[in-house]
């Protein structure tokens, strides 16, 4: 599984330990956008940079992981592409809805709230997301492709 992580300068500080914990357990990860902090940016960019990564990659299940202030504005800049489902989690129970329901290709998670987050955190969030299988439920596969054709 490819991962592509991209971060806004509210969620920068987490995206280099989210890099190194992803590493360090055997993921394929690429760091998207910013090499060194700006103060100044915005969140619809790396939505764009991590939704067209996921979208244009020859592997079998990419996925992408997107860090700000809260999850939100990624989430709502990353849905604006079509076969993209992102949501944003702050806890394994989260992270296994959206994953087992929607079947989740996007991560975004609110750095705010997991400034603190230890290695636990992310091994409750980021592994239940990462291991957490698409149900395949007629109704979920019905309600995603609803979605997709959505204008």
């Amino acid at each position: 599984m490819k991962l592509y992580i991209g971060a806004d300068h509210q969620g920068y500080h987490l995206k280099d330990e989210l890099f190194a914990y992803l590493s360090k357990r055997g993921y394929d990860v690429d760091s998207v956008g910013e090499d060194q902090l700006d103060p100044t940016d915005d969140f619809p960019i790396f939505a764009q940079a991590v939704a067209l990564k996921v979208l244009g990659s020859d592997d079998r299940d990419p996925r992408g992981i997107l860090l700000c202030g809260s999850g939100q504005g990624m989430a709502m800049a990353a849905n604006r592409f079509r076969g993209i489902r992102a949501g944003v989690v702050w806890d394994a129970h989260e992270a296994k809805m959206v994953r087992n329901d929607l079947d989740s290709n996007v991560l975004c998670l609110p750095a705010r709230l997991l400034t603190d987050a230890d290695d636990a955190a992310w091994e409750g969030i980021l592994e239940t997301w990462l291991n957490t299988p698409f149900s395949g439920a007629v109704r979920f596969r019905r309600r995603n492709a609803e979605l997709d054709g959505l204008a």
